[in-house]
């Protein structure tokens, strides 16, 4: 009962959100070229959608490998950074140089030095994304109960024992924090850097429609395409929370639910 509750407050939300404004569109005669209505925007999208389709797919191929290629990088990065102090102090600034770095301000320069597209926008959306792992799994590495490593070390426990059975393992929740972060951020990287590619033809993703229709005055298309990107954000951010669950939900404070 108590997670049918979970899922019905935002849902009566939504509901009376999506209503309110499709009522003051309605009685304010807001014109669909300024601001359109739900039914207009959901109109716009069922009659396009096999544009937005394929749009969909190339935006959410595009991030979803950002985050794997982040996921990767930055989990080995961050198992090295544990286990030297040096390599961490040496190279986790140039980490940060990477996160407080605008991707928009760097994207034309990657769209420069990198002929294919595509890989273009992966490199702009792994930018986004990889902080995020890094920085989190580097905390849960370092975080481990120093009673507990001394433990490992008096009992003659070598560094590879550590790091699988004491360090990886109190990590894993730092590390799926980070992840569900990361995958939002991929999607925006992904995003912003349609945008400033402005990459057309048949492989464009949402990004490119949202010019398009802002170019041909399609407002309720436009606000179709805006809705699929945050659609496609939300799912993601589902989908890892259900692996956050399933990995964490049976040990871990953080994912268990109270009880009553």
């Amino acid at each position: 009962m108590r997670r049918w509750a979970d899922w019905l407050a935002p849902a009566l939300v939504g509901l009376l959100v999506v209503g309110g404004w499709e009522a003051a569109v309605r009685l304010l005669e807001v014109p669909a070229y300024q601001v359109p209505g739900p039914v207009a925007i959901a109109r716009a999208l069922v009659e396009d959608w096999p544009l937005f389709r394929s749009s969909m797919l190339v935006t959410l191929r595009i991030a979803l490998l950002a985050l794997l290629l982040a996921v990767t990088l930055g989990g080995l990065l961050a198992v090295l950074f544990a286990q030297s102090r040096w390599v961490e102090r040496a190279f986790f600034p140039y980490a940060v140089v990477l996160q407080v770095t605008p991707v928009v301000a760097i994207a034309p320069l990657i769209l420069i030095w990198v002929d294919d597209v595509t890989l273009s926008l992966l490199i702009c959306a792994w930018i986004v994304a990889f902080f995020p792992i890094l920085s989190n799994t580097v905390l849960g590495l370092n975080s481990a109960d120093r009673n507990h490593v001394e433990l490992f070390r008096l009992y003659g426990a070598t560094r590879w024992q550590t790091l699988r059975l004491l360090r990886l393992p109190g990590a894993l929740p730092f590390f799926l924090a980070g992840l569900r972060v990361a995958g939002g951020l991929a999607l925006i990287g992904a995003v912003v850097a349609e945008f400033v590619a402005g990459a057309g033809g048949t492989g464009s993703g949402l990004a490119f429609r949202i010019l398009e229709a802002g170019y041909q005055l399609k407002i309720p298309r436009m606000f179709a395409a805006l809705a699929l990107i945050s659609a496609l954000g939300i799912a993601i951010f589902a989908v890892l929370g259900l692996v956050q669950h399933l990995l964490l939900g049976r040990w871990h404070e953080s994912a268990m639910r109270p009880e009553g």
